[in-house]
């Protein structure tokens, strides 16, 4: 049951998420995060692209009444592009406040999504945030931010990524509470499949079995498997009378690797279902 919604300001309410997001519970994660964000415990989601994280973080914050910021991170992304910078209007210069600001100037939830992919100096921004000081300094500005008591950090993190060049450090790592996600069981994945691509439960059957003959190959000449999200693209297409194999095909070979012999074998595997 969702909780009940504080007056939040104004400059929230482009992050309010008024509908409840469709998510299919794993596990006890809901009742985990929930406990999490009462002790307002900075979390950390790990797991494969496209597995449900994004999904369950904005279930997560419908469910808590809270906005929910988001940030794609990348690896241009400035510690300034988080926290705020000063710009010229006809006024002459303003601060503004950067999406991990704002998040916790007014008691948001934001959520650093593959923050991996930041570089590390930016990251280290988010330390103060995350220990009993909770403050963010905006240095530029003079300011100590003190976070507003219903803020809370989340971030996603893909540790099939894994380097020497891109990986958290563990100096960030140990300061969140972690939840791991991995693709759902067959039947539940098809349930989830069926219901937001819209599709028969037949196909989608079809296309979680593609799925999994997929992922046994990673690290075998994939990077990453067939992902959910890739699945429900496939029964997007299905479901407005594309031809399954020609939808299996853009949605879910074709994404996923340029060599022409692992293409063959994909689209053998397609041709095995439909």
């Amino acid at each position: 049951m969702q909780m009940a919604k504080a007056n939040l300001p104004d400059t929230l309410a482009q992050y309010r998420i008024e509908r409840e997001p469709y998510y299919r519970a794993l596990a006890d994660e809901v009742a985990l995060f929930d406990a999490a964000y009462a002790a307002r415990m900075p979390m950390m989601l790990k797991g494969p692209t496209g597995c449900g994280k994004t999904r369950f973080i904005e279930h997560m914050a419908w469910r808590l009444g809270r906005p929910l910021i988001t940030v794609a991170c990348n690896e241009d992304m400035t510690a300034s592009d988080l926290v705020g910078r000063y710009l010229l209007d006809a006024s002459g210069t303003r601060w503004q406040d950067g999406p991990l600001a704002l998040a916790a100037r007014h008691g948001a939830i934001c959520y650093l999504d593959e923050v991996v992919e930041a570089r590390q100096d930016t990251t280290v921004v988010i330390h103060p945030l995350t220990d009993t000081r909770r403050v963010l300094p905006l240095d530029k500005k003079g300011e100590l931010l003190q976070a507003h008591a219903d803020f809370q950090l989340v971030i996603s993190y893909n540790p099939g990524y894994q380097s020497l060049l891109k990986d958290l450090k563990q100096s960030t790592k140990q300061r969140f509470a972690a939840l791991d996600f991995g693709y759902p069981e067959h039947a539940v994945e098809c349930e989830i499949v069926a219901h937001e691509a819209g599709v028969a439960p037949q196909i989608a059957d079809k296309l979680v079995s593609i799925a999994e003959r997929a992922r046994n190959l990673k690290g075998h000449g994939l990077d990453e498997g067939i992902s959910t999200r890739m699945l429900i693209h496939a029964g997007n297409l299905i479901r407005r009378d594309v031809a399954p194999v020609t939808a299996c095909r853009v949605a879910l070979v074709r994404p996923i690797t340029d060599d022409p012999d692992m293409r063959d074998a994909l689209d053998a595997a397609v041709t095995t279902y439909f």
